[in-house]
Order: C-alpha cells, then structure tokens, then sequence
C-alpha cells in the first residue's frame, strides 16, 4: 500500500502497514495486531508524544540499563517489527543480549525473528530452540520458557510490549524489570520497577538518546536518578497528563 506522507495519519497507518507485512513474514502473529489497536488507543490520551513522565522514566530506566551487572533486552514479534533495529542499537550500547519471548510461541517464529534481527546486524539472539530450556515459574502461557544465558541470568530485564504474568514473575524472581506499556493501568506497569508510559517507536530511540547522553557520568550519580525515581507516582502522574490533555479537547 502506498501511503502518502501528506495524510494526517501518515505515521500511524505506516506503522499498521509495518504490522501487517510483519505478520505476513511470520514475525507477528494477527493477534498481536489486536494488542496494537488496543495500545493505540492509549496513545491518542497522550497526545501521541512523549510526556514529563515519560522522559522522567526513560532516563531513570537508561541509568538502570546501564549500571546492571548483565542486562537483557526481551523482544517480541511486535517489538521486532517496531524496533529492531533500535533495539540492536540499544544492545550495542549496553553489551546486553537479545532474547526472544513470545506469547504465541512457536520454534518457526523463533527462528524468524531471529534470523530477521541478525539481517539488521543482531550478533547473537538468545532463547531459541533449546536455548530457551530454562521455566520462570509462576507463568502459565509459554513465556516461561528462557534461555539461563540470559534472562534467567539477568538482573534487569528490558520488557517491551509485554503480558502482565512474565512481569510479575520476573519481579518475584528477584530481576530489575524495565517495561514499555501505553497503559499505566495494565498490570505489567504496575508490577515492573520502571515504566515507560509511551510508544515503543519513540521509547527505545528515547533510551537511546538517554545513554548517549548520561553513560559517561558516574556511577553515584546513575544511582542517584534511580534512587529520585518512584514508579508508582510516576504512573499517577501518567494518568494526570492523561486527563489534562482530554480536558483541553474538552475545552476546546
């Protein structure tokens, strides 16, 4: 389809379009459309930008990536479609592994993915085939297969796009979990240690942005922006910009 940039929604349907060819090759599967239209819809509550709180989690998050002992980035069918390459930029930064996670798992779309993410320069993806040997215990749906290389190892764990069982188990399990939800109300943002109220596509460039920026300054001071960041006032302060921008439409 070709979409043309002077449409309004040039962006957003760009992005489906992304989606759909993802789901074609194999990378996403439909449902993972449906969690994306849901996802969508919180967005529009945002303004479809970054917010204060956002950016305020984004930097607490990049210092906590950066002064793990061995962090993790977790992705998905949609995570990959969305931000691959990002996400392998990221790692680069971070020297922290990639590993594959899905809901709808099955050993073809591992290896899709996989095989996807090293076409866009990924080095090593972890939690394939009987890589993933290790159980999260506490999760009913395939997410408790991981790889021991690497999140089993990790003490942070980056999980975009994700279901609220893997955050809740992780967090148990004693793991540092980073998350990316477009609602403060879902469960994974109330269970991880850090959320990331926003959209994946300028999410992980914003975390990029942030390690560029603070990854020379010293340790203290990374533990310092953690220690400044409570996670659940930052969610109250999530749903309050969402109000504010309803009541300016209102207003308006």
């Amino acid at each position: 389809m070709n979409i043309s940039k002077a449409h309004p929604r040039f962006l957003s349907l760009s992005i489906r379009e992304r989606l759909a060819n993802a789901v074609k090759d194999g990378i996403m599967v439909p449902e993972g459309l449906i969690a994306h239209g849901r996802a969508e819809a919180f967005d529009y509550l945002l303004g479809e930008k970054t917010t204060f709180a956002a950016s305020k989690a984004t930097l607490a998050a990049t210092a906590l990536l950066l002064t793990a002992e061995y962090p993790v980035l977790s992705v998905n069918g949609n995570t990959a479609a969305l931000v691959g390459r990002e996400i392998i930029r990221l790692s680069h930064m971070l020297s922290a592994p990639i590993e594959v996670n899905l809901f709808h798992r099955t050993r073809q779309r591992e290896h899709v993915i996989a095989q996807y993410l090293k076409r866009l320069g990924a080095r090593e993806i972890l939690g394939t085939r009987e890589g993933a040997k290790m159980t999260i215990w506490g999760i009913a749906s395939p997410r408790r297969e991981a790889d021991p290389r690497g999140i089993g190892r990790a003490d942070t764990v980056l999980i975009p796009l994700e279901d609220g069982d893997r955050a809740e188990a992780l967090e148990r399990a004693g793991k540092r979990v980073i998350a990316i939800d477009l609602n403060p109300l879902s469960r994974t943002s109330q269970a991880a240690t850090i959320t990331l109220v926003d959209n994946v596509v300028r999410a992980v460039p914003g975390l990029i942005k942030a390690a560029t920026r603070v990854r020379s300054l010293p340790r203290r001071k990374l533990v310092t922006i953690i220690e400044n960041f409570d996670n659940e006032e930052n969610l109250a302060i999530t749903i309050q910009e969402m109000i504010g921008y309803l009541r300016g439409w209102a207003t308006d």
